[in-house]
């Protein structure tokens, strides 16, 4: 899962040089000795500091990631989600919190050893970049669920004063990951200058990129939560993802045989490689069988039924005018599986299933099977990947639009108005490439719309079942509160098309409940924030445990 696409060998030695250095790496903050990751014949060269950060790319998500699009209202498993429906309980061990500290604890390890090394300072600065931009990565992830973490900023061993840390308020940790990525920004290679066979690699655009996803998380959670200075993060996410926009770096991806399906081969093998300059960070999986750094079977994933879209996302989805569902002409009752799809975003059809779809051997049948909603997602299905049982298509993890989608945000939030000139350059260009007309501010008063909540909604339906990004949304928001305890519903039910299944338990106006409000619920004045693990709470006296967990 290293990032030389074009030589698989070479990925393998490096891949396992970083697991022979850093196999000794641990959970509860990594409380071991330094001794053991010491190597006194390693840590010479630049190549050494390159072969050690290989191993931080491991931990980039993989594409079963995308299943986390069910913690919210956008997606649906094979059975209820803790996360969405309140249910969960406080953990005993989480990879959500020993797996970051095992990276920051790589990242720190690499960060102090390349002061031993001084054969080429810019390659040295360059990968002191790659180890700050994966653990501003870290904090960032660590910060979202538990707001105030331990910042540990260097290696220690067993008696250290750090194996019994205290949180560190999330203000300081955000000035940390903002430190990071700036040196990050200043020592990474621009995407266009990075030889093709390190595609994969972090870049100036990566470090960039999260910069302006942690400055308009923690912007629109101090302005929606009234906590903390949100002009000033907002500020942060606005120019980092300007910065990106004025560096011409970037573009929307665009099919040239298909142009108006574009948005769809985005996320087929079309998408892949180094040509498409809409992908900021892939984690890679290879090309195939012959060129194969690690293969999925995401495919397979899907077909299974590991997320599902629900009723709530189709109802995002606008009439071809721009309005929606209640205010749009073109809306007519909804007759058949197809009707819902005519006259709409050409994305809802891109990103879900319906009968004019090929499938696996045939067109799409409407089909209960391994769906509790009647919905099957599009997005990274390819047939051929399903026959064999093997795929290569790599996960996508920043790209372009969702710079154009910050940027459109922090604009709004930071003045309370955006300009048609900044929706133009922003929004209304991932609407141009399906085929959208342009939201603008006349639109907006003349259908009494919000624009902030088309704004929201265009983030909505664009980043659609791919990840945890609906979920974050709506705590960030402060809207979970208000969106998770609601019913999960899927398709209406017509039943002579969905003829492998009788008597499902429906609405009175004929939609498919999932799962019944009575069975979901949403604390806020605890889900807002998750609990930490308990175990980690008996190793260090100094840590708390997250209000009313």
């Amino acid at each position: 899962m290293l990032m030389i696409r074009n030589n698989k060998k070479a990925c393998c030695l490096l891949l396992a040089a970083a697991g022979l250095i850093f196999a000794a790496c641990t959970k509860q903050l990594n409380k071991i000795p330094e001794t053991t990751l010491s190597d006194a014949a390693f840590w010479k060269t630049s190549s050494d500091l390159r072969d050690a950060c290989n191993s931080f790319y491991v931990v980039l998500p993989a594409i079963q990631s995308n299943d986390a699009a069910v913690w919210s209202d956008d997606g649906f498993g094979t059975a209820p989600n803790t996360i969405s429906d309140g249910s969960r309980l406080v953990p005993v061990t989480s990879g959500d919190w020993s797996d970051k500290y095992s990276l920051i604890r790589k990242c720190n390890n690499v960060l102090e050893k390349s002061s031993r090394v001084s054969d080429d300072p810019e390659q040295v600065d360059r990968y002191r970049g790659e180890a700050r931009f994966f653990r501003a990565f870290a904090y960032m992830e660590l910060v979202k669920r538990y707001g105030d973490v331990p910042l540990i900023l260097r290696t220690f061993d067993v008696n250290d004063t750090l194996t019994e840390a205290y949180r560190t308020a999330r203000e300081t940790v955000m000035d940390s990951i903002y430190a990071d990525l700036d040196f990050a920004i200043a020592h990474l290679p621009v995407a266009s200058k990075l030889p093709q066979a390190e595609y994969g690699r972090a870049t100036r655009g990566a470090a960039l990129f999260l910069k302006a996803s942690a400055g308009l998380f923690e912007g629109t959670w101090n302005k929606f939560h009234q906590q903390g200075d949100a002009s000033r993060h907002l500020n942060i996410a606005l120019e980092a993802s300007e910065q990106i926009i004025n560096s011409g770096e970037y573009a929307l991806f665009t099919y040239a045989p298909l142009p108006d399906s574009s948005y769809f081969y985005l996320f087929q093998n079309a998408g892949e490689g180094p040509a498409n300059k809409e992908n900021i960070l892939v984690r890679l999986y290879g090309e195939n069988m012959n060129n194969s750094i690690a293969s999925h079977n995401y495919v397979r994933s899907i077909w299974g039924g590991s997320v599902t879209p629900t009723k709530s996302l189709m109802d995002a989805y606008l009439y071809k005018d721009g309005l929606p569902a209640g205010k749009s002409p073109w809306e007519k009752p909804q007759t058949n599986t197809l009707s819902q799809y005519e006259n709409r975003d050409p994305r809802m059809d891109m990103t879900v299933f319906n009968k004019r779809h090929w499938f696996i051997n045939s067109l799409y049948v409407p089909s209960f099977q391994n769906t509790l909603t009647g919905y099957k997602s599009r997005k990274y299905f390819i047939s051929v990947d399903w026959t064999i049982n093997q795929s290569y298509v790599d996960n996508i993890i920043m790209r372009y639009a969702e710079v154009l989608l910050m940027f459109a945000e922090a604009k709004y939030e930071l003045n309370g108005q955006i300009s048609d000139d900044d929706l133009n350059r922003s929004v209304n260009l991932i609407r141009h490439r399906v085929g959208m007309p342009p939201l603008t501010n006349a639109f907006v008063a003349e259908h009494s719309l919000s624009m902030r909540e088309e704004i929201r909604r265009e983030r909505r339906v664009e980043l659609a079942l791919e990840g945890d990004h609906r979920y974050w949304d709506l705590i960030r928001w402060k809207t979970a509160e208000t969106v998770l305890p609601q019913a999960v519903l899927g398709t209406k039910f017509f039943p002579d098309e969905y003829v492998d299944v009788t008597n499902p338990k429906l609405t009175p106006e004929g939609f498919v409940i999932a799962q019944d409000a009575a069975k979901r619920k949403f604390d806020p004045d605890k889900d807002y924030l998750w609990p930490l693990p308990t175990k980690e709470l008996g190793l260090d006296i100094h840590l708390s445990q997250n209000p009313q967990w």
